[in-house]
């Protein structure tokens, strides 16, 4: 994204263009940079050419998903819908994993079915389910134990996943009792040890820490696994002043793994994959001054972008024509939704803003849409594709008829 003669830009393509072509709110995503973004990850880990399943979670498009799997990659599924859309997307089933807590057993008798590559239980009572609806249909099924390894992503508290308060993933005791569990059973084959640690994670440590405490107890299990699912949690930049993922540190890191534990590694990236790809652009419907601030009311709201109501996330926003004055007042931007969360960033010496224009609110790629809802009975927003000049609907606007 870049401004061309002072006009925003996505690809080849003008964002003010778009916008009144497809009207407003609408998201965005830009082909070049999905295709740049997956690219750079295959090549950061070549070494030992990881399988890259995708965090459905993360993007739910399943055009997008569509233009995901033509590079090869898999599948990371956390619910049988997801599971459902990335067959649908065309991902090979031995290329997806599926993780969570709290599976259903509707949902394990369906993943059993489809021959997925691996099912990622959380507990105890979840391989006694899997191993008894296995042993139902007379099936032998492949599933990976997934380790809460204590380690502090230093991120989010909402989005940490790794230490031991967190609901996710068993500890190192109940850990080497289900590995005798699951040699004594006929219709579980425990063929993978699964991580994942949080989420938005810019600094290589907490792999590295992570990577120890998997070597400490696979030497104490002395069982050989197959796959190593390390998550995902790769971070990306939401302004311009945040660290990047040293990715080369990280792959150094794995690569001395697995020279003690040779085994096939798993990715789920979800964010790295698509976060900078998304772009949500807005109208401001009226600018609300106030005394120390001015609320610029946009068409946009906590129902399109969950993440600010969410996290108190920050979006780079922009606006789509550059101009030289600036606003003497915070401009603190906001949707229109009857809630005080309803609001995105507030910014000191943002340029001068009119009704009517646009603005745009970047890196939305991940857990934008994916969150979105339909409070206060908001229809969804349309989904664009955008490849050089060439825009694509990729997802329709919903109608209030849809809704109603």
């Amino acid at each position: 994204m870049k401004y061309i003669k002072k006009r925003l830009t996505i690809d080849k393509v003008v964002i003010d263009d778009i916008a009144k072509k497809f009207g407003t709110p609408t998201y965005c995503y830009s082909y070049t940079q999905l295709k740049k973004n997956i690219n750079n990850f295959k090549k950061n880990f070549k070494s030992f050419s990881p399988l890259i399943c995708f965090a459905i979670k993360s993007n739910t498009n399943l055009n997008l998903i569509r233009e995901i799997q033509k590079f090869g990659l898999g599948a990371d599924v956390v619910s049988m819908g997801e599971l459902m859309m990335a067959l649908k997307a065309g991902i090979n089933p031995k290329k997806i994993v599926f993780s969570g807590v709290g599976k259903t057993s509707k949902e394990i008798d369906y993943a059993i079915d489809k021959k997925i590559l691996l099912i990622n239980a959380e507990s105890k009572s979840e391989i006694k389910e899997i191993d008894r609806i296995a042993r139902l249909k007379k099936k032998k099924v492949q599933i990976g134990i997934r380790l809460n390894p204590n380690t502090d992503a230093k991120t989010l508290s909402q989005i940490s996943t790794g230490k031991k308060e967190n609901k996710f993933g068993i500890n190192e005791k109940t850990f080497l009792e289900l590995i005798s569990f699951c040699q004594n059973s006929k219709n579980i084959n425990l063929e993978c040890l699964s991580v994942h640690i949080g989420s938005q994670i810019l600094d290589h440590k907490p792999y590295e820490k992570m990577l120890n405490v998997l070597d400490k107890i696979i030497d104490k299990t002395k069982h050989k696994f197959k796959f190593i699912d390390l998550g995902g949690g790769m971070g990306i930049s939401y302004n311009d002043n945040s660290k990047k993922l040293n990715y080369q540190k990280y792959n150094s890191a794995i690569k001395k793994f697995l020279k003690k534990h040779p085994s096939k590694i798993i990715f789920e990236p979800g964010r790295s994959i698509v976060g900078d790809v998304g772009f949500l652009i807005s109208r401001i419907i009226y600018i609300k001054e106030n005394e120390k601030k001015d609320f610029i009311i946009l068409d946009a709201a906590m129902n399109d972008l969950m993440r600010p109501a969410l996290y108190g996330a920050n979006h780079k926003t922009l606006p789509s024509i550059k101009r030289n004055q600036i606003s003497k007042k915070i401009y603190e931007f906001v949707g229109p939704i009857c809630e005080s969360t309803d609001k995105f960033v507030s910014l000191k010496k943002f340029q001068k803003l009119k009704e009517k224009e646009i603005i745009v609110m970047c890196d939305v790629g991940a857990y934008g849409m994916s969150l979105s809802s339909n409070y206060n009975l908001r229809p969804k927003p349309v989904e664009l594709l955008i490849k050089g000049s060439n825009i694509r609907i990729i997802k329709k606007r919903q109608k209030h008829t849809d809704l109603i």
